[in-house]
């Protein structure tokens, strides 16, 4: 692959994302090995060029020789586009920008909420879009809910199977009972914690997902599929911990949500 040459991308030294995939630029020799800089640690020389309130939100890109940056979403065709040029037709059709810097904001502004760090000292956070994060939570709420109305006729008639909308209901529920119990608890991390939750469940789904598959070539049974569920719930539960501890939040968060998942269990089966 043709490498960008004298550019440097600027990426968020405590977003596990950013560090993975602009490693990946570098490990590809799509960037130089000195291509890559945290935005914490901007050099002094390219001060005067980056608009930084930007580049916490849209990742930068700098050429070194001339002083010009891209942000966001144009940062990363660049980088691609110079390594793979029969891709540059696609990159330069507006609709297709368009939808890929959508896409790209969507992941960016909640870049915190779906693969956590532990906040450094004085970090530079990504501003908070309530658009986007509803976006989020919405996009997330249909994905599972969608993978469970499919998982649920698999356990059944062990777990009774309800309407078709039924897992819709339950995951928006849930959604609500526990955005309510953090505005009681903790409103000023009501959103966040909100996002951090909707990733877990939406992790969770996407593990039901090889196991509806599989199961299908062997032809599981439903305790099978019963056990692995409790399996994925419980990996759900342990990073519900982590996440709100990350937070610093406690216990009662991952309590409630325990409680809420139980006593929506027992008014179904009974």
């Amino acid at each position: 692959m043709k490498t960008l040459a004298n550019h440097v991308i600027l990426y968020d030294a405590n977003c596990p994302m950013c560090h993975l995939y602009t490693g990946a630029f570098v490990k590809t020799k799509m960037l130089d090995k000195h291509g890559r800089v945290p935005y914490q640690q901007l050099p002094e020389q390219l001060c005067p060029y980056v608009d930084m309130k930007r580049a916490i939100n849209e990742i930068a890109l700098v050429n070194v020789n001339t002083g010009k940056v891209t942000y966001g979403v144009q940062s990363l065709l660049k980088v691609i586009g110079n390594a793979v040029p029969f891709l540059n037709p696609l990159f330069s059709f507006k609709p297709f920008v368009w939808i890929m810097s959508k896409a790209y904001a969507l992941v960016s502004y909640n870049r915190k909420v779906i693969v956590p760090a532990k906040a450094a000292p004085n970090e530079l956070m990504p501003s908070f879009k309530l658009h986007y994060r509803l976006l989020y939570l919405i996009i997330s709420w249909l994905v599972v809910a969608y993978v469970l109305t499919d998982y649920a006729k698999l356990i059944s008639p062990v777990v009774p199977l309800g309407g078709s909308y039924r897992e819709y209901f339950i995951c928006g529920g849930q959604i609500l009972f526990q955005g309510l119990v953090c505005l009681c608890y903790k409103p000023t991390k009501a959103w966040d914690y909100l996002g951090n939750m909707m990733t877990i469940s939406l992790a969770g789904s996407l593990l039901l997902l090889p196991i509806i598959w599989i199961g299908a070539i062997f032809n599981f049974s439903n305790n099978t599929y019963i056990i692995l569920f409790l399996a994925t719930a419980g990996l759900m539960f342990l990073e519900h911990l982590r996440r709100c501890s990350l937070l610093s939040l406690g216990l009662l968060l991952s309590a409630s949500w325990m409680v809420y998942r139980m006593a929506v269990l027992g008014f179904i089966v009974y």
